[in-house]
């Protein structure tokens, strides 16, 4: 694959989207930005353009609202013919600036899972028959080696509710999907791969939370980087990713009855209709 065309890139006014999509637009992708914050938004496309790149489209949606998610996708279809990229990078953590206690989403889901993983799964399959359209494409999905199983019976964690598992159940989700919609798609039209980018980057979530970072944002633009751009990489898919090296993820992921109730709860609390069943 050479360097993509077009590159849609969630959460991207902070943090590991914005510094990603500053290195595609150096390397001339044409860029669409997600973020839900115009003012933000406008920022982060003065920016990019005065690096001397083309300027980024950019589309707004709080993903905590599934029906702006479903917007968002509807104003993409309808004004691009092609995706040749789409990186799931929006998030919240485990915990502050949004909180240690239990929150819910516009839609009435435990807020973490709602944002981590249902709004991607959404988005992806809105927009999977343009990705199909501008094959070979790939999918990117930003997630954590830090990873708790799912218990479908308290899915939501209304009881014993805490954020680290709650973030840590998401991400998993998250990666979960990404297997099974990997499994249904042909290779060579889409691929779908996550991946771990780095440790506490110096990001607003990881300081909010714990005051420091471990790794640099660097490294985890090089890791992502690399999934959306590497030749090397045309046809691989279904994999997790530690940084650049690829890794096991939770037992649970290998577990195809787990990977099917989860694309069907997903399926019914998102009122997402698979173009693959």
């Amino acid at each position: 694959m050479t360097l993509p065309r077009t590159v849609l890139v969630t959460g991207a006014t902070d943090g590991l989207g914005l510094a990603l999509a500053e290195r595609l637009a150096a390397d001339g992708a044409d860029l669409i930005l997600h973020g839900r914050d115009r003012a933000k938004l406008d920022r982060v496309a003065d920016r990019i353009a005065a690096l001397g790149a083309a300027g980024p489209r950019t589309v707004m949606a709080d993903l905590a609202d599934l029906g702006q998610v479903r917007r968002m996708a509807a104003e993409l279809r309808a004004s691009v013919d092609r995706l040749d990229v789409l990186v799931n990078n929006a998030g919240i953590g485990s915990g502050r600036p949004d909180g240690r206690t239990r929150r819910t989403s516009a839609d009435g889901h435990e807020l973490r899972f709602a944002v981590n993983h249902l709004a991607g799964f959404l988005l992806t399959l809105e927009l999977l028959p343009l990705l199909r359209a501008s094959a070979p494409a790939r999918i990117v999905d930003v997630a954590s080696v830090g990873q708790h199983p799912l218990d479908f019976g308290n899915l939501m964690l209304e009881h014993d509710y805490d954020g680290v598992r709650a973030y840590g159940r998401s991400k998993l989700a998250q990666i979960m999907c990404g297997f099974e919609l990997a499994a249904r798609l042909p290779a060579d039209e889409v691929t779908v791969n996550s991946l771990h980018p780095a440790s506490y980057m110096p990001t607003k979530i990881v300081l909010a939370e714990i005051g420091h970072s471990v790794d640099t944002l660097e490294e985890g633009v090089a890791a992502t980087h690399r999934l959306v751009t590497d030749p090397a990489l045309a046809g691989t898919t279904g994999r997790f990713y530690d940084r650049t090296r690829e890794a096991r993820a939770h037992p649970q992921a290998y577990d195809r009855e787990a990977r099917l109730r989860l694309w069907q709860v997903s399926l019914r609390l998102t009122g997402a209709e698979s173009p693959l069943d």
